[in-house]
């Protein structure tokens, strides 16, 4: 073999392994999975998990439990009560290192179903989607939810017809928002107003 060739496949090698160090990298890099759970048991599982990283010295592998959550404010009998509502019920987030190790830990915590992905393969969520449910989770968004029927009479509290009582015709939970015909003048005239606007009589 010439002293050519042998720098050839010199080089051949040099690349080979650093190929092979490149994928052991990614091999070993922490990384976001979704978990599924059986409803209801998210932070039964975030609760169980945590203490079997602690029990089973996984804290290397096993870095951050999340259930996504944000405030909800309801306002029931003109008083408002805020609590915590889940962004994706039946879903963990687990940011960890895969191998065969930390997968066992996980998927064998009480509550949990599978990972997302396939069966033998989990499919790590992308760094992007995981940093908007997490920023979603911190910001404090509230939605307003009222216990209000079509039907029902409202008085108007805030905005141009504060004071005027009208009657819900519509109701659009999704976006907090009601319409309401109100009396204006002897005319009954549609209104559209928040929940934030009013209050049940």
């Amino acid at each position: 073999m010439t002293e050519k060739d042998e720098n050839i496949v010199n080089e051949e090698l040099t690349e080979g392994s650093m190929d092979e160090t490149k994928s052991s990298d990614k091999k070993n890099q922490k990384r976001w999975y979704i978990v599924h759970t059986y409803s209801g048991y998210e932070n039964k599982v975030k609760s169980n998990l945590e203490k079997r990283i602690e029990y089973m010295n996984m804290s290397d592998k096993i870095f951050r439990v999340e259930v996504p959550q944000k405030t909800v404010t309801q306002i029931k009998g003109g008083r408002k009560q805020e609590k915590e509502e889940k962004i994706f019920p039946g879903y963990v987030l687990v940011e960890m290192i895969m191998d065969e190790d930390s997968w066992y830990v996980v998927r064998h915590t009480a509550g949990v179903t599978k990972f997302v992905g396939s069966a033998k393969k989990p499919i790590p969520a992308k760094e992007s989607e995981i940093k908007k449910i997490i920023h979603r989770s911190t910001t404090q968004t509230q939605k307003v939810e009222m216990d209000v029927k079509v039907g029902e009479k409202v008085r108007i509290i805030s905005g141009p017809f504060a004071e005027f009582v009208g009657d819900i015709t519509e109701v659009y939970p999704d976006k907090a928002k009601l319409r309401a015909m109100v009396s204006i003048f002897g005319r009954e005239t549609p209104v559209e107003l928040e929940y934030k606007q009013i209050q049940k009589l």
